[in-house]
């Protein structure tokens, strides 16, 4: 642990996964299984304030795409990461080590989770807001657009708070008007599925 660099990432994330309702593992922290009994998942980072040593990753983007087999603390995962092409090589290598776990910290978890690790590659990784809405766009990879679900007062976004969820502790839930992913071979569409947005304050190695 003493040789891994402390980092830091600030921002927010975005999820879209084929649940039908509310991702159930915000609240159960895993021990629930996902609607369908499988979660396949695509999800955007926009890293506000960043740094890995004394590499700046402030103003990038990494999207990542996830297929798990059952319950998530299970393990068993395949996850793909896509770094912004804007990357520097450094930033590249820390953003690659940060998503695979090897940073250990937040995201160390990962490391035990994934059992495949499909690999990172370099892409136009456009993370963009537009009123509510957030989008993803990773080349023909990733093409995503979710908004917050209206609630009684349409000006308040419904929030679940104060969670023990590794991304973070309030979830705003929202739902995905496209969420179609070219990975794996094969061809996903999670538009009208669950969808997750989240403030990240992300550290590490180890805290």
């Amino acid at each position: 642990m003493a040789d891994l660099p402390e980092w830091t990432i600030k921002g927010e994330l975005i999820l879209n996964c084929n649940c039908t309702v509310f991702c159930p593992c915000v609240v159960s922290l895993g021990a629930h299984p996902p609607t369908e009994g499988y979660c396949q998942a695509w999800s955007g980072i926009r890293i506000d304030k960043g740094q890995y040593g004394d590499t700046d990753l402030s103003g990038l983007n990494v999207g990542l795409v996830l297929d798990i087999p059952g319950m998530m603390g299970r393990g068993n995962w395949k996850a793909a990461a896509y770094i912004d092409e804007r990357s520097s090589d450094e930033a590249y290598d820390a953003l690659v080590k940060i998503f695979s776990g090897a940073a250990k910290g937040t995201t160390g978890l990962f490391s035990m989770l994934v059992s495949e690790f499909m690999g990172a590659e370099r892409a136009p990784v456009e993370f963009t807001t537009e009123g509510k809405a957030r989008r993803l766009m990773v080349g023909k990879t990733i093409q995503g657009e979710i908004v917050p679900v209206a609630g009684n007062d349409p000006d308040q976004d419904i929030v679940v708070s104060n969670t023990g969820y590794w991304m973070g502790p309030d979830i705003t839930i929202a739902t995905a008007t496209k969420g179609k992913v070219r990975a794996y071979g094969r061809v996903w569409d999670f538009s009208g599925r669950s969808a997750e947005i989240c403030q990240i304050d992300w550290k590490g190695p180890g805290r």
